[in-house]
């Protein structure tokens, strides 16, 4: 580990968009049109004879005075907005790259912004801080027209970003900005006055009568008092946080209000923070300001602790806002808006408060997602998009990033072609990333689907994911780049994502760990960070946030204690076995509910509940203990178990009512659990075989396919059932004898995909050592591999790799009997699923039968491997199937298999037969001009002589 880092290329953004230029000068009288451009694509593969439809795009208009921009064509609305902005901003000569201005200028500007603040102008602007001078006007006494200096601190942006051009350390100290407001108001004697040592400004002159006339104009009726619920965060730790209940009326000022429960004199006394979660919020911690407030503030004096606030630091309030808190507070969710001129409430309560603190760590950022804040865990892998439910990792990545005021985390993909990518894999395990990577793109989050370059990206690709997070100040705090490679980009981000996600929920767990088991779990997780930084932004803020489930629910085995007994065997399950049981990588759906339960079930307070509740098996997407309990069921059948208690924050977050679950909480009880399994959906067939051969079946069957062509020189190929093409695709990556490949399948969609795909590799890439420059032509049909067209007959080799389990049986002997008798390669390989292999795939065990074959398959608990297959065969069954073919139409057939070994009592997981054509004289003559047969349609056709064939 290391103990400092620096941002090597600066994360630099303009201080305005566009946009937002454009607002500032025309207001508006700027007006913005976005329409949908429908657009279709041919470029990405020539000669494709289905119609692509291309992306939802979108175009922006943009109605100045004087002129209209259009945009260009762009995936998301808001670009389209911003370059339409961009557009007129260069034909009005403005200049959006000008450099920052120095802290010297930023200073004057600061005076300038305050001066503007204060016009006559800026009281009628629609504008948070506006509205906070209205309400100042209402004020009576000495406090009329008396604005307090922390609501224009939190109230302009503006404000903000020049104090940190004049100090950046106001990013860390955000109370210095009131001395700089106060100091730019001193600056101003002829406009403003400031008490000294105070904390409001106000008027030398009152506003004009007409100009409070017409601005107090603009708000609408409202009510006579308006009634919100905050909370109270006594400083003490040992005080109870409570709910207190704010009432305004139409004519108060509420932070006058939020200044009497604090027991303060007036409004001017309380001190604002940042918001609490999302940027657009109004959630904010109010407490006391100091008695003297020095104009010379600096972040020496903050760090030192010298300043006399109201009060000791408040820890529950600092590490819930992110930023140091004095004295009593009180969180409320109140203020003025861009949105209205009227004041914006939303109660705060017990519940929300548990709330916010959960969602300081990512697993309860995950379990709030989820709604299932006592079942729920974040899970501990990602396997695919499908089967995840709840936020996606690099969703709580960024979410966790803002929270601690960091800068949105860095993500650097890099593109692999296959070929460097097998080598990985054989070379290691954990295959990392090598300098021959043929892309790398960095970019930052922006809660949008990840994009690489399609034109940069070689097909077939496997990918690597980089992520950095850097501080506000631009420092690293951590890196972590795992050593594994993926074949969706997507799938690589996000799993880099969940490792950072894991590694901060189990360091945060166990901040004061020794150093060598720092080491360690660094390493687990493929994490570098820089200890001191890291600290000083995240650990600092979370003092006494520890929402991790306790050591029976932190993922060791699982007690299952009993109310009384503390039983750790007791768990009732009552229904009929279905024999429909969860295997790892399943999608489960359940219903459960949970109680907290006083010893002897005499009392019972339900704290959450879900109808329907998905998560995938083995992967620890729930708490341990309730996996074990639905481990042991079967569909339709329920189950009650009970466990202790996990840490207090938990349960209060997830209670529905609050005050009965403090009550319970008082006397000894524990969490009842009672789930029905409702549905399960076993894995697909890919997933479990990668998850126990290496490389994946589907690589051994490419493998296989290719020494099949290297024995006997085979110049012609052509796949039945080629799907999306993967393997033609994989075939190009090997060097063979190959010259014509072609492919039939009855899914558009799939053989557009597959079109696409082989484009790509012949046609783009230009690599004359390519394994692929053996190829001369190559052509995908649309049509039923039942069906019989003369263009594909005397191939030297054919193909049909786990296809016929998709079809009924007679349609699979149909095609054997056309495939034999008309067809007629040389060769044809077909592979099928091994029946008898599930057991290891399923981790289930197979009656033993020595009955009638039939029979036994039908005692047989295994399931099939996908839902759409329609039968899966058994060794016996299959070479039956083939050898009655092969003695049928003159070919002699060989079995093999790929996954397992022949020596071994369940065979190969996947089978293969090898059909050889035995030569006669009269297949000499071939086929005959008037016995062509067309029924395939061309769907794309290529030569490398010619130019591809368009429609």
């Amino acid at each position: 580990m290391e103990t400092g880092g620096s941002l090597v290329q600066a994360i630099r953004k303009p201080t305005l968009t566009p946009k937002a230029i454009i607002h500032q000068k025309f207001g508006s009288k700027a007006s913005y049109t976005v329409e949908e451009v429908e657009e279709t694509t041919q470029n990405e593969c020539p000669g494709l004879a289905i119609l692509q439809k291309g992306p939802c795009l979108y175009r922006c208009s943009l109605d100045l005075p004087d002129f209209t921009v259009v945009s260009g064509s762009f995936k998301k609305k808001k670009d389209a907005e911003q370059s339409a902005a961009q557009i007129a901003l260069e034909k009005l000569g403005i200049n959006l790259s000008a450099d920052s201005p120095t802290a010297e200028e930023a200073w004057r500007e600061l005076i300038a912004r305050v001066k503007y603040i204060f016009s006559n102008e800026f009281l009628s602007a629609l504008h948070p801080l506006s509205s906070h001078f209205k309400a100042a006007l209402r004020r009576v006494g000495d406090l009329n027209a008396s604005v307090p200096a922390s609501v224009i601190a939190i109230c302009d942006g503006k404000l903000n970003n020049l104090c940190k051009i004049i100090n950046p350390t106001v990013e860390s100290h955000p109370l210095l900005v009131l001395s700089y407001i106060m100091r730019a108001a001193a600056g101003l004697p002829e406009l403003v006055v400031g008490a000294e040592g105070q904390l409001s400004i106000w008027r030398k002159d009152p506003y004009p009568p007409n100009v409070i006339e017409s601005s107090i104009s603009q708000q609408s009726d409202v009510a006579e008092s308006i009634t919100t619920m905050a909370i109270y965060i006594p400083c003490s730790p040992e005080k109870a946080v409570e709910p207190v209940i704010l009432n305004i009326s139409s004519t108060g000022y509420y932070l006058d209000v939020i200044a009497q429960i604090l027991g303060l004199s007036d409004g001017n006394m309380v001190l604002v923070s940042r918001t609490i979660g999302k940027a657009s919020s109004e959630t904010r911690f109010y407490f006391a300001a100091p008695k003297s407030y020095p104009l010379d503030m600096s972040s020496d004096l903050l760090n030192a602790k010298v300043v006399p606030f109201g009060g000791p630091l408040n820890a529950r309030a600092s590490s819930l806002c992110g930023q140091d808190i004095y004295g009593d507070s009180i969180l409320a969710s109140i203020g003025y808006t861009w949105k209205g001129q009227d004041i914006f409430h939303e109660d705060v309560t017990l519940q929300s408060y548990y709330r916010m603190l959960i969602s300081k760590i990512p697993s309860g950022v995950y379990k709030l997602s989820r709604e299932a804040i006592l079942a729920a865990e974040l899970p501990l892998t990602f396997t695919t998009k499908t089967n995840w439910k709840g936020s996606f990792p690099r969703e709580i990545l960024s979410s966790f990033c803002r929270q601690y005021r960091l800068l949105e985390p860095v993500f650097c993909v890099s593109s692999i072609p296959l070929k460097v990518s097998s080598e990985l894999s054989r070379s290691n395990n954990k295959p990392g990333v090598s300098e021959s990577a043929d892309q790398e793109r960095e970019y930052t989050n922006e809660n949008e689907s990840v994009d690489v370059d399609p034109k940069l990206v070689v097909s077939g690709s496997s990918f690597t994911c980089e992520i950095k997070i850097y501080s506000k100040c631009q420092d690293l705090i951590l890196e972590c780049a795992p050593n594994v490679l993926y074949k969706k980009q997507n799938d690589a981000v996000q799993s880099a994502s969940l490792k950072v996600l894991s590694w901060l929920n189990a360091y945060l767990k166990d901040i004061d760990m020794s150093l060598e088991k720092e080491k360690q779990l660094a390493n687990v997780f493929d994490i570098k960070f820089y200890r001191q930084i890291f600290f000083k932004e995240v650990v600092k803020c979370l003092s006494v946030c520890n929402c991790q489930h306790n050591e029976t629910l932190g993922g060791k085995e699982p007690e299952l204690n009993g109310v009384v007994e503390n039983d750790a065997s007791y768990i009732n399950i009552e229904g009929t076995d279905s024999d429909l049981c969860p295997s790892n990588g399943s999608l489960l759906c359940v219903c459960y509910s949970v109680s907290l339960v006083t010893k002897g079930e005499l009392q019972k307070e339900l704290l959450e509940s879900i109808e329907e509740f998905e998560f995938e098996m083995g992967t620890g997407a729930v708490i341990p203990c309730l996996e074990a309990v639905v481990s042991q069921m079967s569909v339709g059948q329920s189950a009650c178990f009970y466990t202790e208690l996990p840490p207090e924050d938990l349960v209060l977050a997830a209670a529905k009512d609050l005050a009965n679950a403090l009550a319970f909480l008082t006397s000894p009880c524990c969490l009842e659990y009672s789930i029905i399994l409702l549905q399960v959906t076993e894995p697909p067939e890919d997933r479990m075989e990668q998850a126990l051969f290496n490389p994946p079946l589907s690589k051994q069957r490419v493998e296989y396919a290719v020494q099949q062509i290297q024995e006997f020189c085979a110049t012609s190929l052509v796949d039945f059932g080629c799907g999306s093409g993967s393997l033609l695709e994989s075939l190009l990556e090997y060097p063979t004898s190959l010259e014509t490949i072609a492919g039939v399948d009855i899914s558009q969609k799939s053989l557009s995909r597959a079109a696409k795909v082989l484009h790509s590799k012949l046609v783009m890439k230009s690599d004359f050592d390519a394994p692929c420059r053996s190829i001369k032509s190559a052509i995908l049909f649309d049509g039923s591999i039942t069906d019989f067209d003369s263009r594909l007959c005397g191939f030297d080799l054919a193909t049909c790799l786990e296809v016929i389990e998709h079809m009924e049986e007679e349609q699979a002997s149909l095609f054997g009997d056309i495939v034999l008798s008309s067809f007629r390669p040389r060769i044809l390989i077909v592979s099928t699923p091994n029946y008898e292999y599930n057991v290891v795939l399923q981790k289930s065990n197979l009656t033993s039968h020595e009955d009638d074959p039939e029979e036994k398959i039908q005692s047989q608990s295994c399931k099939f491997r996908n839902h759409d297959h329609k039968f899966e065969w058994t060794r016996e069954q299959f070479q039956h199937w083939a050898s009655e073919l092969a003695v049928r139409h003159k070919y002699r057939v060989e079995f093999s298999g790929v996954g397992g070994a022949v020596d071994l009592e369940l065979g190969f997981a996947s089978q293969i037969a090898v059909f050889r054509r035995v030569f006669l004289p009269e297949d000499a003559d071939g086929l005959k001009d008037e016995d062509s047969v067309w029924q395939y349609k061309v769907i794309w056709e290529w030569n490398r002589c010619k130019p591809p064939l368009t429609n």
